[in-house]
């Protein structure tokens, strides 16, 4: 081969070879990936006068991770709090704080980066201000109705101030041929009552009526308020009575929305539930006689949260359900011993139930119910309800009126003394509170102004 075509050869032999090995000399390390530094943020989600919730969210947190939390108080103090982290996203809850106080929060973390230049992750400080308690500053007034016999009311609702309705069973001693004429209602116009007669059938299904003892009442305005007796339910339309018909429920209370969405609650364990046209049964599992219900609107979920209570004497029993569309399901009473007559609440926030003491908790699927420091009251307390978290009644037996204003329970019984008998019922709007029940054989209306 001629010399000048080897030489070319070799020399572009080892060119080539001479390129891969530089190619693979000169390779650059791969770059690590940047470590996301983490990101820790507050929010309020609501608060109450002692009470706050915030929203704690994360990005980048290498998880399970221990944060702090840190409450800088009014005062100038702080306390700090460490807990452990194993979700990006938790619901912090904080008590013990003080009304109409203004708070700052704020979270903090140890970020350990594979460098190891070890440093600390803080959000900003969110500001929270609680709410202010409402007033013990109630002024009352009692009236008393019955004149022969026993008579009583069971149930009250206020439309407005003058316009609030009362019923149950009220005797007024005449010269009729019985010596005495039943009503079962009464109504106040903002001066005075007025006794009124509602008629229900004797015998569902047959023609004769009659005026029968009123057991509760569900007003949505004036010109549309339902009101019970036994099984029978009618309608008042702001002049006269109308639309009387049965329920499946021996009715101790109604509850509901609309017309369109009732709920019924009794004897031997019943509940039902009216979608305009139609009543529908719904089963308990219980035999237990319903004495209470109660909904609201979750604002977090958008759905209705109803309860109700049952009770019994002998032998000793109690239950609470929650009550989702046409299902009742029993819910935890641990470690509620005695009986139970009325709910209200807050959903998501604070529960209570009552009966033999004043109980509570802020989450149903969470811890026990607890009395402490509510058991304030000697007597048996029988209806509880509520305008705001910082404005609560509770009533009961010997004319026991409990309020709690955000902060503290004040009992007017020093100030209005006891009396024979017991409140079973009241309802509270804005700065107006009505309470029924019986004093010494009368039926008894409490009426109080803030």
């Amino acid at each position: 081969m001629n010399k000048n075509i080897l030489l070319a050869l070799f020399l572009f032999l080892n060119f080539n070879l001479c390129l891969n090995l530089t190619s693979c000399n000169t390779a650059e390390p791969p770059i690590p990936p940047i470590e996301k530094i983490p990101a820790l943020s507050l929010e309020l989600d609501d608060v109450t006068c002692t009470e706050a919730w915030l929203q704690l969210t994360t990005k980048d947190l290498v998880l399970p991770a221990e944060l702090t939390l840190k409450q800088y108080n009014p005062t100038g103090d702080s306390l700090s709090q460490s807990f452990l982290l194993n979700t990006q996203d938790s619901l912090l809850y904080i008590d013990s704080l003080l009304p109409n106080q203004t708070y700052n929060f704020q979270l903090s973390c140890i970020w350990n980066p594979a460098s190891g230049n070890q440093q600390q992750v803080s959000s900003i400080k969110q500001q929270v201000t609680t709410m202010d308690t409402t007033s013990h500053n109630f002024t009352f007034q009692s009236w008393t109705f019955g004149t022969i016999g026993s008579s009583t009311l069971y149930d009250v609702a206020i439309i407005n101030g003058n316009d609030i309705w009362a019923v149950g069973e009220i005797l007024i001693a005449d010269t009729s041929q019985n010596g005495y004429t039943t009503y079962n209602a009464v109504h106040w116009d903002g001066s005075e009552w007025t006794l009124h007669k509602l008629y229900f059938y004797t015998i569902p299904g047959q023609p004769d009526t009659g005026v029968y003892e009123a057991k509760s009442i569900l007003a949505f305005d004036e010109n549309n308020i339902w009101i019970t007796s036994g099984s029978q339910i009618t309608k008042w339309n702001g002049i006269r009575q109308t639309n009387r018909h049965s329920s499946p429920v021996y009715v101790n209370k109604l509850w509901g929305t609309d017309n369109n969405n009732i709920y019924a609650v009794g004897y031997n364990g019943q509940i039902a539930h009216y979608n305009g046209t139609n009543w529908q049964r719904i089963e308990s599992g219980t035999t237990l006689e319903f004495m209470d219900i109660y909904g609201a609107n979750n604002s977090k979920t958008g759905k209705q949260e109803i309860i109700a209570v049952s009770t019994q004497n002998l032998p000793l029993d109690k239950a609470i359900f929650k009550i989702d569309g046409n299902t009742a399901t029993q819910i935890s009473s641990t470690p509620i011993q005695w009986e139970l007559f009325s709910c209200w609440f807050i959903p998501n926030r604070h529960y209570y139930v009552v009966g033999s003491g004043i109980y509570e908790k802020i989450n149903l699927a969470g811890s026990n119910w607890k009395n402490e420091p509510l058991d304030i009251t000697h007597y048996g307390t029988s209806r509880i309800r509520g305008s705001a978290l910082n404005d609560v009644f509770v009533v009961g037996a010997f004319g026991e009126i409990l309020h709690y204003n955000g902060f503290s329970w004040k009992s007017f019984l020093p100030e209005l003394g006891t009396f024979n008998g017991s409140y079973g019922s009241l309802d509270i709007k804005e700065n107006l509170v009505a309470i029924t029940g019986l004093e010494s054989a009368k039926a008894k209306i409490t009426i109080g102004h803030r």
